[in-house]
C-alpha cells in the first residue's frame, strides 16, 4: 500500500512538472509571437493563468493570460511600460506548441500605458526635479478651502494629479506645486493645471501662477495601445501616468482556417 501512495505521489509530480514545463513553453511561443507583432525591443513577459494548463491547452481556451513589457519607445517617450490582461482566449494547441505561428482571439482585452516621470520632464523645459503623485478627496477640498477654484470640489480624486519641479523664472528660482486635471480624449491625454502655489502652499503672484500654469500643460498622444484597447481613463499611479482601456473581440497573429490576422 506504502509503495502504490509514493507511486501515485511521484506520479503526480511528473504530471504537475510536465504540465508547468509545457505552460512556460506556451507563454515563450506566445512572447516571441507578440515581440513581433506589438514591435518591442524585447519579449514581453506572458503568464497562462489557470491549472492545469494542459487541459486548458487541448480546448484551447484559456480563461486568462497576463501580458507585460517595459522600456516600450512610442513617439516622443522612451521609457513606457505595458501592462494587458486578456480574458477568454482562444488559442489552438498546434500553434502554441507546434512549429506554427500561434493565433490570438481574445475575448476582453483590458490594457494600460504607464509614462514615468522622467518622460514627462522631457516634455516640461525648465523643469527640474518633477514629480508626480496622487491626491485624495481631502486635498481638493483643503485646496478650495484656501482660496483654489470651488468647482475642483467636482473633480474625481482619481482624475487629478500633484506635480511639482523647480523652475527659473525672470533669473529666480520657484518650486511649486501643481493640482492638475487629467483628462482623455480620443487617446489623447491631457494635463490641465488646476492650481497652483508655492511649496508652502501660500499662492504666487499671479504672472508666475500663469507661466506656471502654461510650463506644466501637457498634451500626449501615445497612439493606439496594443490589442486594440480603447483608452479611456488617465490617473496619476506609483509615480507615474496611466492611461487605461478595454477592447473586445481582438483576434492576434492568424487563426486556422480564418485568414484573419491582426
Amino acid at each position: 500500500m506504502k509503495r502504490l501512495i509514493v507511486a501515485v505521489l511521484v506520479l503526480a509530480g511528473v504530471l504537475v512538472a510536465a504540465d508547468y514545463a509545457a505552460a512556460a513553453a506556451a507563454e515563450s511561443v506566445v512572447s516571441r509571437e507578440l515581440r513581433d507583432r506589438l514591435g518591442l525591443a524585447d519579449d514581453p513577459s506572458v503568464r497562462i493563468n489557470g491549472f492545469p494548463f494542459l487541459t486548458q491547452a487541448v480546448s484551447g481556451e484559456y480563461r486568462s493570460v497576463e501580458v507585460r513589457a517595459d522600456r516600450l519607445q512610442v513617439g516622443d517617450l522612451h521609457n513606457v511600460q505595458l501592462r494587458a490582461d486578456l480574458r477568454n482566449v482562444e488559442a489552438p494547441l498546434s500553434g502554441l506548441l507546434g512549429g506554427g505561428t500561434p493565433g490570438l482571439r481574445v475575448t476582453t482585452a483590458e490594457g494600460a500605458a504607464r509614462v514615468g516621470a522622467d518622460d514627462l520632464q522631457r516634455m516640461l523645459p525648465g523643469v527640474e526635479r518633477f514629480s508626480l503623485g496622487n491626491v485624495d478627496a481631502n486635498a481638493i477640498a483643503d485646496v478650495v478651502d484656501e482660496g483654489g477654484d470651488p468647482t475642483m470640489r467636482q473633480l474625481d480624486p482619481d482624475s487629478v494629479a500633484r506635480l511639482s519641479g523647480t523652475v527659473t523664472i525672470a533669473g529666480e528660482e520657484y518650486q511649486p506645486v501643481v493640482l492638475a486635471e487629467l483628462q482623455v480624449a480620443d487617446g489623447v491625454m491631457r494635463v490641465v493645471p488646476r492650481d497652483v502655489r508655492g511649496s508652502d502652499g501660500d499662492p504666487l503672484p499671479e504672472a508666475i501662477t500663469e507661466l506656471v500654469e502654461q510650463t506644466f500643460a501637457l498634451r500626449i498622444d501615445p497612439g493606439g495601445l496594443p490589442f486594440g484597447v480603447v483608452p479611456t481613463k488617465l490617473q496619476a499611479r506609483d509615480g507615474t501616468l496611466e492611461i487605461s482601456g478595454e477592447a473586445r473581440d481582438v483576434v492576434v497573429g492568424a487563426l486556422p482556417g480564418s485568414g484573419t490576422t491582426g
